[in-house]
């Protein structure tokens, strides 16, 4: 019965549907120029960029950006795309007084979205 309930959990966990979602900071919210992002995560699992191991990636944090056109070919890195290669899952970030557009998008162990892309609904915040 033990190992019916297992593999039941196990069953349940991998057709479960993933998600990524910010912890803090929420849509809409106003915080001071250095603040603290905290990215949640459900059904899938964080790994560094590198370690290829199944149902995992690592996030990156895309800031006034768009998704990528080709979500096939490795995320950029530069200061719209912040890689958390890794395994971070909060992060002290500091911008300048506005209003800015994130998003959340995971890459696997070679910064690459997966087949199944995995990404955040988008967030407005005011920096002031």
């Amino acid at each position: 019965m033990k190992k019916i309930f297992s593999l039941f959990l196990i069953l349940n966990w991998i057709n479960a549907s993933s998600e990524v979602y910010f912890i803090e900071p929420k849509d809409g919210d106003v915080v001071s120029e250095t603040f603290k992002v905290k990215f949640g995560l459900s059904n899938f699992g964080v790994a560094p960029a590198g370690y290829d191991i199944p149902n995992t990636g690592h996030h990156h944090l895309l800031i006034n950006a768009d998704l990528p056109e080709n979500l096939s070919q490795p995320i950029a890195a530069n200061e719209n795309h912040i890689h958390f290669g890794l395994g971070q899952t909060e992060a002290e970030i500091t911008l300048e007084k506005g209003t800015y557009r994130l998003r959340l998008l995971m890459g696997n162990y070679l910064h690459i979205p997966h087949d199944d892309p995995l990404f955040s609904e988008e967030i407005i915040i005011t920096v002031n």
